[in-house]
C-alpha cells in the first residue's frame, strides 16, 4: 500500500474517534451519508429484521427531512453493502445478515455501535487471530532492524499517548505496519479490518482503565516488534497472539461495567 492510502485510512480513524468524543454533527452535514448511517445502524441493530420492508421513499424523506434523490442515493449505498435489496413493484427489504459485506468499514462500525455487540467482537477477534499472527511471522522472515525502527517508534507512541484517541491511532499504525512488513499484498489489504477493530475496542474499553492498560499494551506490542526485528518468526507469531488475546480478554471476555 502506498502512503496515500495509509494517510487516508488514518484520517478515517481519526475522524471516527473524534465523532465519538465530540458527537455526530459533522456526519449530519452530508445528507446522504447521514441517511446511510441512520438506516444502516437501524438494520444492524435489528430494528428492521431480515426480509422485512424498510419504509417507502416518501416516508424516509419525511423521517430524515431530505429529498427523494438523497434517499435513493442512500439506498444504493446500502444495496452495495449488501444490507438491502430492491425489487420493482415490491419494495426494498432487508437481506439476511450472512449477505452483508462484513469487511465494509461502515458495516463493522455499525456492529460495534449496537447495544450488545458481543458476537461481533468474537467473530472479529477470531479472524484477527487467523491473519495477524501469520503476518507478524511473515514479517520476521523478511525484514531487518532498520525496517522495524518505525515499529519501535510506534511502541513509544503507545506508551506516551496522552489520550485514548492518540493511543488508538498509534495502535492502528503499529498493526498496519506489521501487515505492510509482511510483504503480502493480501495481508496488507486487511488493514481496514484492523482499523475498524481498533475503533471498536476504543468504543468498548473503559476510559478509567486507560492509564493502566496503556503500559501493558505498549509492552506487549514491543515484544512483537522485538521478535520481528530479531527474525524469530515463531516468537513473532506468539507475541501477536498474546496482543490479540489480551485485547479480547479486556473487551469481550471482561465483565460488563455498570
Amino acid at each position: 500500500m502506498g502512503d496515500t492510502g495509509k494517510t487516508t485510512n488514518s484520517d478515517w480513524l481519526r475522524r471516527s474517534l473524534m465523532t465519538l468524543v465530540h458527537g455526530g454533527a459533522d456526519r449530519a452535514s452530508n445528507h446522504t451519508s447521514f441517511v446511510v448511517d441512520q438506516l444502516g445502524l437501524a438494520i444492524v441493530a435489528g430494528e428492521y429484521p431480515a426480509e422485512t420492508m424498510i419504509p417507502l421513499d416518501p416516508d424516509l424523506c419525511e423521517m430524515f427531512g431530505v429529498s427523494r434523490t438523497v434517499v435513493r442515493e442512500a439506498k444504493k449505498t446500502l444495496i452495495a453493502k449488501g444490507l438491502i435489496q430492491s425489487k420493482a413493484k415490491v419494495g426494498t427489504h432487508v437481506r439476511a445478515a450472512d449477505n452483508w459485506n462484513m469487511f465494509d468499514q461502515d458495516v463493522m462500525r455499525w456492529h460495534a455501535s449496537v447495544k450488545n455487540p458481543k458476537r461481533y467482537y468474537e467473530e472479529l477477534f477470531e479472524i484477527r487471530m487467523i491473519f495477524e499472527p501469520a503476518a507478524a511471522a511473515q514479517a520476521a522472515t523478511r525484514v531487518n532492524q532498520v525496517d522495524c525502527e518505525h515499529l519501535f517508534t510506534l511502541c513509544d507512541a503507545l506508551a506516551t499517548a496522552e489520550s485514548r484517541a492518540d493511543f488508538a491511532l498509534a495502535d492502528y499504525e503499529f498493526h498496519k505496519h506489521v501487515l505492510r512488513l509482511s510483504g503480502n499484498r493480501f495481508l496488507q489489504s486487511l488493514g481496514d479490518l484492523v482499523q475498524t477493530a481498533l475503533y471498536s475496542l476504543f468504543m468498548s474499553e473503559s476510559a478509567e482503565t486507560f492509564p493502566e492498560r496503556r503500559e501493558t499494551v505498549a509492552h506487549r506490542h514491543r515484544l512483537v516488534a522485538q521478535a520481528i526485528a530479531s527474525g524469530t518468526a515463531t516468537e513473532a507469531r506468539a507475541a501477536m497472539c498474546r496482543v490479540i488475546d489480551d485485547g479480547y480478554r479486556n473487551t469481550v471476555a471482561a465483565p460488563a461495567v455498570s
